[in-house]
This record gives structure tokens, C-alpha cells and sequence, in this order.
């Protein structure tokens, strides 16, 4: 930012800055909007709860970035000192949001929304987000990341239709929601949910017809001698509105896999959620795997086979709505099985709950596990959605896992020897027609 006069970003635009602290500024008319920052890492999430600063929480244990009121001296801002960022800082994101208490507070009632970038001996910077008519409540403004060894400004304008709440979540913030009211003393029966986080099914009984809550799990009883015996698990998407579907329905169905020959029983649960530091360890689930390879994926590209390893079969590429499936077979041959989505770039930025996207697992002997998405998270290419692990001798456990890429990143999951899961961490391909 040198020189004389304003510069102004347009959506997605860029600009150099210095080292020295810069100030964001929030403008804007017509309804009352907060301005919050994250501290996110180079893995697309916060390091800890600490590391959102907004007005209940004004600096970061550092002083790197402080949170500063609308006064005299000027709006509401927020102070980066891009110099004194812990180093495993990637960037800051500049948010504003709606009144969370106030459900009905959209941007649609904000005008002039307007921020401005100011550092010391430079020009200052604006950026006006387009409008946000479509019930978003919260926005990522800009952000302040690191670019080798300097420092840049990005205007982004994303909105949020599920508030500072579900943005922050994206990046691994935990934000508490309102308990629940309480159910009436002699309430009418009603019929019984599915356990969750866990449901056990008898050895050799049926589980029928399930639906997962978020984060539940369930377990089919599998013979796993029986060579008669094929598990199926089918990504399911109807597109949406007809406006989503115009605008690309293109999913992808990605089974990543550890075989038993080389699945360990760790000392992390399977289906965790793990960084880049995270090593595996455990007992190898079969005798000799000790120095085996990890994971490998059956895809598109990739369509795997039933009768040689990995015995998990990919049946094709559906471009339009509708569905794909694996089949997976020999199960006593499997260890983890991680159910993964792609969304083609071409799709555009509605999210996969937009889609109507849902795995069904089933074991064609009337056990069958739905497991949907309920987070409308947009601008994700990759979602984990469940896990299943054949390392239990009686069958096998499906676990929710909807887990989302890092904002516009294109690196698929990475699914570990003992089941635990890093996003963000595989190799990138694009798809091309």
C-alpha cells in the first residue's frame, strides 16, 4: 500500500502491505454489524478457541491482533500487527456479522457496508462487498495472509446465511448453542430415535432402516465369511432447486481405504480428526502389517475391483444428479473405508447440503444406515462424510463424520492406517469434462 489517494479492491482483488500494523475499519448503515478476526494456520483452522477476537474477547493472548470499539476516534476495527503473528499464523480473517440474538437481521439491512484497510505511510485501502441479498447473516470481509516473506490484503465478500455461528465453525471455532427447552413432564410417547452416538445391533439380527444424528453411529453384524456377502455404499444427491441443479450438480463419490493388511487398531479413535503432525500407532489389526502402506482411494479415475484387492468396486461417473455406489466385498479383507464427495468447480459455491448429498450404507440382509449432511457450508470442494470400519470381528461401524476442506481448497482427504482422518492433506486433481 504505497502512494498517494484510495485504492479500492474488487471482490477476490489483492494488494501488497508492509510489516507494520494495519488498521480495518467496518463501515456500513442501516443495521447494526459487528466486526470479529480469526488467526487461522495453513490447514484452513484456528489453533484454539483463543484465536477469534471480537468485542467479548478484544486481544489475542500475543497483542498481534486486537479488537477495538466504535468511538471518537473512529468505527468499529480491528489492529493487525502482521509482524508480532505467532508463526504458525497463515493469515487473519476479517468477519462481520448480524446479532446473533436476532434471527431476523439479514445484510438485505445493512447499506454502505464498506472496509477500510489503513497502515501507517501507505494509502488507505477500501473494498465494497457486493450485495448480500439471499439471507446471508454474517460475511467474510478481507483477509491479512502471508504471501513468502511479506504480507498481502485479499477482498473476499463471502456471505453466511447461518450467522457468525456456522462461519466460525468452518474454521474450528466452538461456538455453544442454546440448550434445548426441556420436554414436558409426562410427555406423549413418541417413536424412539436412533442411539447416538452409538447403536449396537445384535450378532446375526437385522438393523432395518436407520438415520444418523451428527456425529452418531451405528454397527451392522456381518458373516464375514461369507463370500456371498457385498456391502454397498451409495452417494445420493437430487441437485436441489432447480436453480442449484442449472447451475451444476456435478458430485463425485471417493472411497478412501486402509486394507486389514495394513489397518492398526490405534490409540485414536476412528474417525477422529486429526492435523499433519498426527502419526499413527497401534497394534497392527493383522500379523506382519507392521511395515505395510496406508491408504489408497477407489474414484472416477480409479475404479477399483471385486475379485482382486482392493475387492471394493466403483460401478461409474454420474455428471448429472442421481447417484454413484461402491461395492465393497470379502469385508474380513477390510479395514477402514473413509466415504468421501467432491464437488466439480464448475459446480459453483453452493454447498453439498444444497444438493440433497447423503451416503446410504447397506448390507443387503435388511440393515441400512443413512448418513446426511446438516451443515449448509459453502465454498468446500471436499467433504468427508462417514467412516466405516470393518475392524470389529462381528461387523462393521458407520460413523458420522461430515468433515469439510478448507475454504476454495482442492486437496482431498487423507484417511490414516488407524482411521483417523486429516482434510486437507492429499493430492490435488481437477476435474475436467
Amino acid at each position: 500500500m504505497t502512494g498517494t489517494g484510495m485504492a479500492e479492491l474488487g471482490k477476490g482483488g489483492n494488494t501488497g502491505i508492509g510489516a507494520e500494523r494495519v488498521t480495518v475499519e467496518l463501515h456500513g448503515t442501516g443495521g447494526a454489524v459487528d466486526l470479529s478476526a480469526l488467526l487461522v494456520a495453513a490447514d484452513g483452522r484456528v489453533g484454539s478457541d483463543d484465536d477469534m477476537v471480537f468485542y467479548n474477547q478484544p486481544s489475542t493472548e500475543s497483542g498481534a491482533v486486537r479488537h477495538l470499539p466504535a468511538d471518537a476516534a473512529g468505527p468499529e476495527r480491528v489492529e493487525v500487527d502482521p509482524a508480532a503473528l505467532p508463526a504458525d499464523v497463515d493469515r487473519v480473517v476479517l468477519i462481520g456479522s448480524c446479532d446473533p440474538d436476532d434471527t431476523t437481521r439479514t445484510f438485505r439491512d445493512v447499506r454502505g457496508l464498506r472496509v477500510r484497510a489503513v497502515q501507517d505511510g501507505a494509502e488507505p485501502v477500501e473494498f465494497l462487498p457486493p450485495p448480500l441479498t439471499d439471507g446471508e447473516r454474517a460475511v467474510l470481509l478481507v483477509e491479512i495472509y502471508r504471501r513468502g516473506p511479506g504480507w498481502k490484503l485479499r477482498a473476499i465478500g463471502q456471505g453466511y446465511a447461518n450467522g457468525l455461528a456456522g462461519l466460525a465453525e468452518d474454521f474450528g471455532v466452538h461456538v455453544t448453542q442454546p440448550a434445548p427447552p426441556q420436554a414436558p413432564a409426562n410427555p406423549t410417547p413418541a417413536p424412539v430415535p436412533a442411539p447416538s452416538p452409538a447403536r449396537v445391533d445384535p450378532p446375526g439380527r437385522p438393523l432395518g432402516a436407520i438415520s444418523l444424528d451428527k456425529g452418531g453411529r451405528a454397527s451392522i453384524s456381518l458373516d464375514k465369511e461369507d463370500r456371498e456377502l457385498v456391502v454397498t455404499a451409495t452417494l445420493e444427491w437430487d441437485g436441489g432447486s432447480a436453480e442449484r441443479r442449472k447451475r451444476g450438480a456435478d458430485l463425485d463419490l471417493y472411497a478412501l481405504f486402509v486394507p486389514a493388511s495394513a489397518a492398526l487398531h490405534g490409540v485414536t479413535e476412528p474417525g477422529t480428526l486429526v492435523k499433519s503432525r498426527h502419526v499413527p500407532e497401534g497394534t497392527p489389526l493383522s500379523p506382519g502389517s507392521a511395515g505395510a502402506t496406508g491408504a489408497d482411494v477407489v474414484y472416477y479415475k480409479s475404479l477399483g475391483s471385486l475379485t482382486e484387492p482392493p475387492f471394493i468396486r466403483l460401478d461409474g461417473d454420474s455428471r448429472k444428479p442421481g447417484r454413484e455406489t461402491v461395492r465393497i466385498v470379502r469385508p474380513r479383507e477390510q479395514g477402514y473405508v473413509l466415504l468421501c464427495a467432491y464437488s466439480a468447480v464448475r459446480n459453483g459455491i453452493g454447498s453439498f447440503a444444497d444438493f440433497g448429498a447423503k451416503v446410504i450404507v447397506t448390507d443387503g440382509r435388511g440393515s441400512t444406515v443413512t448418513v446426511p449432511l446438516f451443515e449448509n457450508t459453502r465454498t468446500r470442494f471436499w467433504v468427508a462424510i462417514a467412516l466405516a470400519d470393518f475392524t470389529s470381528p462381528d461387523g462393521v461401524s458407520i460413523r458420522h463424520v461430515e468433515a469439510y476442506s478448507s475454504r476454495m481448497t482442492e486437496r482431498r482427504p487423507v484417511l490414516h492406517r488407524d482411521g483417523s482422518i486429516r482434510m486437507n492433506g492429499g493430492p490435488v486433481e481437477f476435474k475436467r469434462r
